[in-house]
């Protein structure tokens, strides 16, 4: 038995060594951060029209004799000539003009990191963005911290507000606070084995005040406001606190259902607000999403009638940035085994 409470000990010891190191890591990391220009990057436009015919070429090279590439060659070149005749008669004519699909990413983190980069590209497209455009966001999140995931989606419903469509593409995932950001698109496509939904809320709270007791170890907690502290780590957790957190997480679940079910309607979140993920076919019979297709599919189809863009930013980042960031991003997954909310 003296051996376990040794061990007991060690742990709690090395418990303690790493939040010291996650502390200080990400103050360092914070401190990179507020010194780097926030404006630090440039934005990247690339018409995917013309990706996609760029591949074309490359598989016509490869499989196509020198005749049937010259007279390949010659009808592109015919249909290209005529397409601009056209734009010219419309533009004279005062037509309605080709209508374009912009194209963004979001890969989120537990923090929705890239929410800056993404109201950066929204902003962009916006200034541009006409009546009979639309635009595609290629989504792929598990979900994270509520506050940063709900700002994630607040840039998204500023498409909506402008009246311009909105389709959110899921390949692999849009989960918890992922679904809350899909959940505003007009439209929302999913792949047959993409994890939609989780529309729930979650929080883990180790706590190690009994082990540091046994030890005359004592952590003391001091707060002004009845709950300003409901749960802590090495502190003595009481009933009301506990009581209270859960209300606060039942508080954050109602919101989030409130927010799907305006958006939209027609998902019955009895049946589905139980904190449940679904593939893609499940997720379309619950009404989570409306269709089953891919990103790429829905791209290379938008190609034959869109001037399609892909809009990216990219951040300029200096060596010591990289590090910090991937710290950053160490320091986010650990500090989730420790404490997680999503």
């Amino acid at each position: 038995m003296e051996y376990l409470y040794d061990y007991l000990l060690f742990l709690a010891q090395a418990v303690t060594v790493v939040v010291a190191l996650i502390i200080v890591l990400t103050a360092i990391a914070s401190m990179s951060q507020k010194r780097h220009d926030p404006e630090g990057g440039h934005l990247e436009v690339r018409k995917l029209n013309d990706r996609l015919l760029d591949l074309k070429h490359a598989v016509e090279d490869a499989v196509l004799n020198d005749a049937e590439l010259k007279a390949e060659r010659k009808r592109e070149a015919k249909e290209e000539k005529a397409e601009v005749k056209a734009q010219k008669k419309a533009a004279d004519q005062e037509e309605p003009p080709r209508a374009r699909l912009f194209v963004l990413d979001f890969d989120g983190d537990v923090e929705a990191a890239r929410t800056d980069f993404l109201r950066t590209e929204i902003t962009a497209v916006l200034t541009m963005a006409r009546a009979e455009d639309s635009v595609l966001v290629r989504l792929t999140s598990p979900g994270g911290m509520v506050p940063h995931y709900g700002l994630a989606a607040s840039q998204l419903l500023r498409i909506r507000k402008k009246n311009i469509p909105l389709i959110v593409a899921v390949d692999k995932v849009a989960a918890s606070g992922g679904y809350l950001m899909a959940s505003v698109a007009n439209r929302v496509l999913s792949a047959p084995f993409a994890l939609v939904g989780s529309i729930g809320v979650v929080a883990e709270v180790p706590n190690v005040h009994r082990l540091l007791e046994k030890h005359d170890v004592d952590w003391e907690v001091f707060t002004a406001g009845q709950y300003k502290r409901t749960l802590t780590v090495f502190g003595q957790n009481t009933e009301e606190g506990r009581r209270k957190f859960i209300e606060e997480l039942e508080d954050t679940h109602t919101l989030f259902k409130s927010f799907v079910h305006e958006n939209r309607p027609a998902v019955e979140l009895d049946r589905v607000a139980t904190g449940e993920a679904w593939y893609g076919k499940n997720a379309l019979d619950l009404n989570l999403v409306d269709e089953i297709q891919t990103s790429d599919e829905y791209v290379y189809a938008a190609c034959e009638n869109h001037d399609v863009y892909e809009v990216h930013w990219v951040e300029h980042k200096r060596p010591l940035d990289r590090l910090l960031g991937e710290v950053r991003g160490l320091t986010s997954r650990v500090a989730r085994l420790f404490m997680n909310v999503r």
